[in-house]
């Protein structure tokens, strides 16, 4: 294998290749998958000198270490979290040049969720239906990172000009989530929609990359029976028989059963990938266009 290639010497507790994702094959029964804080892969691409769609890392709580087989820059982003490079402290959220053999680490988040590691010429795994993004729930793209695994990279982009550094958002305190209602919020009671947009609910422990589920009231139905499968879209908050809502992310099934009370607009989704279990949620209800 070509030298340019990173080793995972500590794989954490969940370490995918994410790009932006195979978006348009629901048809097919293919999610679009991708990074969940996609501008955070994007700004880490761009300190690098990536484009926006190349291949990232993205890990989970607790990081992961990786020793690069020739000399690399990196940066790390999204969740805050202490980097270093054969034992010393470099900058999180800047570009970090690391030495063939050295070893990166990326530890665990100091708060928010999930990480980022772009290197300059990306991840260059095998692409799968125009993709390199791991997809945990239909199998498609690379496996989960373990101890062990070597990963290819691309050619370093031509020089370009960069800035040092660049502000990043915060993970959120908590979350205001835009939806708007439908298609199916006739199957819930009035006092259920007003639930729905004037409670507060917490995240749960139980999410992942297929959706965030929350605790919190139970929503209560206005008729009994299921529904045939419908089609699903990223954002669908879907509530299951235990009355709580799901909200549908980049790994989410293309069909499912349960109603849909509502659609979350796809600019809020981002920061749900770096809320911690227990961050406050609140849906708040918007027109359709």
């Amino acid at each position: 294998m070509s030298d340019r290639a990173l080793a995972v010497v500590r794989a954490g507790a969940l370490t995918t290749v994410q790009d932006r994702g195979r978006p348009g094959h629901a048809h097919l029964g293919v999610p679009r998958s991708g990074a969940l804080d996609a501008p955070a892969a994007a700004l880490v691409n761009r300190l690098v000198g990536n484009p926006p769609d190349a291949a990232v890392l993205e890990t989970t709580l607790n990081g992961c270490a990786v020793r690069p087989r020739s000399t690399i820059t990196v940066a790390v982003g999204g969740a805050p979290c202490p980097v270093t490079v054969d034992g010393r402290a470099v900058a999180w959220g800047a570009p970090v040049h690391v030495p063939a053999g050295a070893l990166l680490d990326v530890g665990p988040a100091a708060s928010g969720v999930r990480s980022y590691v772009a290197v300059a010429g990306g991840i260059a795994v095998e692409p799968v239906l125009g993709s390199r993004s791991t997809d945990l729930l239909s199998g498609l793209g690379p496996a989960p990172l373990t101890d062990g695994t070597v990963l290819p990279l691309g050619h370093v982009p031509a020089p370009h000009t960069r800035v040092d550094v660049a502000p990043q958002p915060a993970p959120p305190a908590e979350l205001i989530l835009r939806v708007t209602l439908g298609p199916r919020d006739d199957w819930f009671t009035p006092d259920a929609i007003r639930t729905f947009l004037s409670r507060a609910y917490r995240v749960s422990p139980a999410s992942n990359r297929i959706g965030l589920r929350t605790d919190g009231p139970v929503l209560k139905r206005a008729r009994p029976g299921e529904l045939p499968s419908e089609g699903m879209v990223l954002g669908a908050v879907q509530v299951p028989p235990d009355g709580r809502p799901v909200v549908f992310l980049a790994d989410h099934p293309t069909t499912g059963g349960y109603p849909v009370i509502g659609v979350v607009r796809p600019v809020d989704l981002p920061s749900l990938a770096q809320a911690v279990p227990g961050t406050p949620i609140h849906f708040v209800a918007v027109r359709r266009r």
